[in-house]
């Protein structure tokens, strides 16, 4: 008894910890999903009112059985909703919680509800399910967005600010334009959205273990009801594809790379040295030892958030490059980087959008940084190659020289009197002071999409017309 004894305990400290009571103990946390996958609750009671309604309708099971079933799962999704039900890691995962309590509440018509289905295709369509709701939302956030970057656009048409390359001062454009930027960015991410909708919608259920099924199911019904176009066309791929999810984390990877990409110009934006753009006590905090410190936190958040979803995206990407069809239980690993991933995308566009509507706006020191670095130099060299008929590699050249006059003086090319400028080149006239203003730059650029405020405003209301 001794040595037994001894032998036990000695097993049992190997294993350690919280699973000191051995491979069971291990199998059950590894193998349990319920601390997650219970996320999926309504899709999954919503996915078995439509199974067995089709049932019924098929004659598979009999009416009362349908009636039985159906009031089942509405008393659980009203105990879930209202936190009533136990959800219990000992069933494994959300549809056995399910499939038990309705069996407790029902008694035997609650085992014909698995008729014709298997935990595979089951699984399939309520995380179908969820990411089609998600990418909906997503949709919506989105259109919010950009709805508030049009306001700000028509708000700040002629606004003028330094446009960057390389974060150097390169030529004026208005603060309109750099706003139409994101719409743009952001129209392209709803765009996929809506395309990811699109593909995704079929419907799983019915396609059961890998094989399909021997029962006269209707799949069409049960996609129709569920609010998909059609059935899914191959039983196989049903049940061993996660791409629909590949595809909602590639989209929010995108999106948050944008969102990344203003949250830095943001952070940029209002430090002192820029001082473009003031934020509001709502999304920035102070400092805990400097009091003059007002710290853009929430554009740094959605900074960071996108590491997040970039890690989802290659995660669920590995574990999925190797897997043989049909079903692997390491696709139970697929739901945790989604809900996540979901989680951070919405936080960040919320968070982005509420900064766009609430930030105040310092034009007079956006307009004198727009004049900064003879951000108007390209538009001197326009001239020379418009009115004086250089080739523009010429007027490149005498271009340069100028700058480099200006640089030499210490100050701008307007400032700079007519007979130097004539003394670099003798074609150059006084008209060529109308296009060295930052104003009459940004005026200029007519050309489709750019940055002129007249057609800025033809953007905001082609956006307009479709936001």
């Amino acid at each position: 008894m001794a040595d037994g004894s001894s032998e036990t305990k000695s097993s049992n400290q190997m294993w350690g910890g919280r699973f000191a009571s051995g491979p069971d103990a291990i199998m059950e946390e590894i193998n349990a999903s319920i601390g997650f996958d219970k996320k999926l609750y309504a899709q999954d009671i919503r996915g078995s009112i439509a199974h067995a309604t089709m049932l019924a309708h098929q004659g598979i099971i009999s009416a009362e059985d349908k009636d039985k079933i159906v009031h089942g799962l509405d008393t659980i999704l009203s105990e879930i909703d209202s936190g009533a039900f136990e959800f219990s890691r000992r069933l494994e995962d959300i549809h056995m919680n399910i499939e038990a309590r309705l069996a407790a509440l029902i008694g035997p018509a609650a085992g014909r509800l698995h008729t014709a289905r298997s935990r595979n295709d089951q699984v399939a369509l309520d995380f179908r399910l969820w990411v089609k709701e998600e990418l909906q939302m997503t949709e919506k956030a989105l259109t919010g967005l950009i709805a508030a970057f049009l306001d700000r656009a028509e708000e700040h048409a002629e606004t003028v600010m330094p446009g960057f390359t390389h974060l150097q001062t390169a030529q004026p454009v208005t603060f309109g334009h750099h706003c139409m930027a994101y719409v743009e960015m952001f129209g392209r991410d709803r765009a996929r959205v809506r395309h990811a909708i699109e593909h995704m919608d079929e419907s799983p259920i019915g396609a059961a273990a890998l094989a399909g099924t021997g029962f006269p199911i209707d799949r069409h019904m049960t996609a129709k009801a569920l609010g998909f176009r059609e059935p899914t066309r191959n039983s196989i791929d049903t049940v061993s594809d996660r791409d629909f999810a590949l595809e909602f984390l590639s989209i929010a990877a995108i999106a948050a790379t944008h969102l990344s990409r203003l949250a830095e110009e943001i952070v940029i934006w209002s430090t002192p040295q820029f001082g473009f753009i003031r934020l509001s006590d709502a999304f920035s905090t102070g400092s805990s030892i400097m009091p003059q410190k007002k710290n853009p936190d929430a554009a740094e958040l959605v900074r960071a958030k996108t590491g997040r979803v970039n890690g989802s995206l290659v995660a669920l990407l590995t574990v999925m490059k190797g897997l043989p069809l049909a079903y692997s239980k390491d696709m139970q690993e697929d739901k945790e980087q989604v809900f996540d991933a979901a989680e951070s995308l919405e936080l960040a566009i919320a968070a982005m959008t509420g900064m766009i509507r609430d930030v105040t706006i310092r034009a007079d020191r956006m307009k004198a940084a727009a004049g900064s670095g003879y951000s108007t130099a390209t538009d001197l060299a326009d001239w020379l190659v418009r009115e004086a008929g250089l080739p523009f590699r010429d007027a490149h050249h005498v271009t340069g020289r100028v700058v480099a006059l200006a640089e030499q003086k210490g100050c701008d090319l307007a400032d700079l009197p007519l007979a130097e400028l004539q003394a670099i080149n003798s074609a150059i006239t006084d008209k060529v002071y109308g296009v060295l203003t930052v104003e009459a730059s940004v005026a200029s650029r007519t050309s489709f999409g750019g940055t002129a405020p007249s057609e800025v405003r033809k953007q905001i209301a082609w956006w307009r017309a479709r936001n």
